[in-house]
């Protein structure tokens, strides 16, 4: 699976470990940016790119990070198919429920609450939990696109 990763500042520490974390268990993962640590750099310069292509490939997933994932997750969701869950730490059943429901297909991570092993572990859970297909949630998922 192909995975597109995109941060400003506030995640670029946690964007790079999840990058390798991600290499070590074979994904493709495409970089968007941020390239180095900027502090006045700007998040839709980087999470933008991401929803772009995972708008166009329906088989690809993208994590973009942030201070508080809030106003990636908004800007991500500007496009076509997209579908953004919100993550910031503490109970990760609403990721599940992100995928097995809603057919998420980008993550937005809060960078400033999570530690690198939460944020590990709850990636990890979000790309292993299937969409479940069942016609409810397609029915609903297809109310988006108009």
């Amino acid at each position: 699976m192909k995975i597109f990763i995109g941060s400003d500042h506030a995640g670029f520490e946690l964007k790079e470990k999840l990058i390798q974390f991600l290499l070590d268990q074979n994904f493709e993962v495409v970089d968007k940016g941020a390239f180095q640590l900027n502090p006045t750099d700007d998040y839709p310069d980087f999470v933008i790119p991401v929803a772009e292509e995972v708008s166009k490939d329906s088989n690809s997933k993208g994590i973009v990070l942030g201070g508080s994932g809030e106003g990636e997750a908004i800007a991500t969701d500007r496009f076509p198919h997209v579908r953004t869950a919100v993550w910031y730490g503490g109970n990760l059943e609403p990721l599940r429920l992100s995928r097995e429901h809603n057919d998420a297909n980008i993550l937005s991570i809060g960078a400033r609450f999570v530690s690198e092993e939460e944020a590990k572990e709850a990636v990890s859970l979000w790309l292993e939990t299937p969409f479940s297909g069942d016609e409810r949630h397609v029915r609903r998922i297809s109310k988006l696109d108009i």
